[in-house]
């Protein structure tokens, strides 16, 4: 099975999180899913959370940043999954994805956790 990192290369802690895997064995795909090429869409943020077992695409939303793009605490999923798709800076990271799990990495060791 293919490990998969949805990976920022500009982040601290998504660097961490590649270093941790690769020092682990784990030689992972990496997504560079702030590119425009690769961004993920509404269907595979979907299906991120439902690997994670989230009952929200909150669970790995950048609260921070959600309220400078004007995405409301109250605003419903699928607004929050399109604000995603959208704005990739939204999207929390790193986030290690094997089969049919997926775990934020936060912290990084959270990562070891699928593999």
């Amino acid at each position: 099975m293919t490990y998969i990192l949805i990976h920022n290369p500009g982040c601290g802690s998504s660097k961490k999180g590649l270093e941790l895997l690769k020092a682990n064995g784990v030689e992972p795909q990496i997504r560079k899913y702030m590119s425009a090429a690769e961004r993920l869409s509404v269907e595979e943020l979907k299906d991120i959370a439902k690997k994670m077992g989230a009952k929200s695409p909150r669970a790995f939303l950048r609260e921070k940043d959600a309220a400078a793009v004007g995405l409301a605490e109250t605003a419903p999923d699928e607004d929050v999954y399109a604000a995603m798709a959208e704005n990739p800076k939204l999207i929390q990271r790193p986030i290690g994805i094997n089969g049919k799990k997926a775990v934020l990495g936060r912290p990084n060791e959270k990562l070891l956790e699928i593999v």
